[in-house]
């Protein structure tokens, strides 16, 4: 079900406010146009007739029946300017979403594997930062993930080869299949990055319980946790994440996709808001689930009645859990303020 907003003000401001997006995997930007255009450049053969065809594949029962057809849909990428191409494609759409700051996920594993080379990847999505900067002026960086149905050892040896661009990455994720690969599987390899000066995130509490969520902050000492909608099934957790002022990423739109809440009326994120919980709101893969940032801000809106308040919270979590200083993390809250003010809603900031 898709959800429109009947207030055209507040429709609006979400769309006008500054924000940041802490959880979009770039691979899962590939719009079916491009994941074309790509393999007709490349000479690579798609399971899909057209465009139209591949759309019609996107109807998701769980996060493994999603991971099948983003992979397939990933075997378009094979050089260095496609790389910068698809993220090129994304930071566009950012810019015009309002996105101050975006730190963007990448999935090496899933390119090495099929003998793409680790630069080849880490130095188009770089380049298209670098470029998006330059041109639009958004910040934008880097978090290699790691893919946790894969071994550690294997993780060990990604991590290995991406050390010789180590300055074009801030941090290390974990994400891919949740369900039986808990995240002290990954516990050596994470202390490792954490000696490396990395920054820590990992996915946890999508479809995984809430134990998977105290696995990652405890085990893998993580800075912040990507979905964690599950972790409202335990009130002792919930009170530490509010407590520490630890952020979730959460995306809505996917979750609605994947049937973590088939219903977004029955999101929980207004509860954790109201909790005190630094919950964001991100778009995770917006061209498989049906939306970028703005989309997931309006239809979570008009399902769940929320209002200037919440978005103004949301918006001041994102910008404040985002990997960079505090003097930008200020500057960025006063833009965020303005446009309340500029937009009517000045009250939502005493409130927030």
């Amino acid at each position: 079900m898709s959800y429109r907003l009947p207030d055209p003000a507040l429709a609006a401001l979400l769309r006008d406010m500054p924000k940041a997006e802490l959880h979009v995997h770039i691979e899962g930007t590939l719009e079916p146009e491009l994941i074309f255009a790509l393999a007709e450049r490349n000479q690579v053969d798609l399971p899909y007739a057209d465009v139209a065809s591949l759309r019609e594949a996107y109807a998701f029962s769980d996060l493994q029946s999603f991971l099948d057809i983003y992979y397939a849909g990933a075997s378009v990428l094979l050089h260095e300017q496609d790389f910068y191409d698809m993220a090129r494609a994304y930071l566009a759409r950012a810019v015009s979403d309002h996105v101050l700051h975006a730190e963007i996920f990448f999935d090496p594993q899933t390119h090495t594997a099929r003998g793409v080379p680790m630069a080849s990847v880490i130095n188009g999505l770089y380049r298209a930062c670098r470029d998006a900067e330059r041109d639009w002026g958004i910040s934008c960086t880097l978090i290699l993930c790691f893919l946790r149905h894969l071994s550690e050892d294997d993780a060990f040896r990604t991590l290995a080869q991406a050390m010789p661009l180590r300055d074009r990455f801030i941090g290390i994720g974990l994400d891919s299949s949740e369900l039986g690969h808990p995240p002290e599987k990954f516990a050596r390899v994470f202390a490792h990055c954490r000696e490396l000066g990395l920054h820590l995130v990992a996915h946890a509490g999508e479809e995984g319980p809430a134990a998977y969520v105290w696995s990652a902050l405890d085990t893998l000492q993580v800075e912040r946790i990507d979905h964690g909608v599950q972790a409202h099934q335990d009130e002792a957790l919930m009170q530490r994440l509010a407590r520490e002022r630890i952020a979730l990423t959460v995306c809505p739109l996917s979750n609605q996709k994947l049937q973590v809440f088939p219903d977004l009326a029955l999101h929980n994120l207004p509860q954790m808001l109201d909790a005190g919980v630094a919950v964001t709101v991100n778009s995770d893969d917006p061209a498989y689930f049906g939306g970028y940032i703005n989309e997931n801000f309006e239809q979570l809106f008009a399902a769940t009645g929320m209002g200037p308040r919440q978005a103004y919270q949301l918006a001041r979590n994102s910008l404040e859990a985002g990997f960079v200083g505090e003097a930008r993390k200020k500057a960025w809250v006063q833009q965020l303020d303005d446009c309340f003010v500029r937009n009517g809603f000045a009250a939502a900031i005493d409130a927030g």
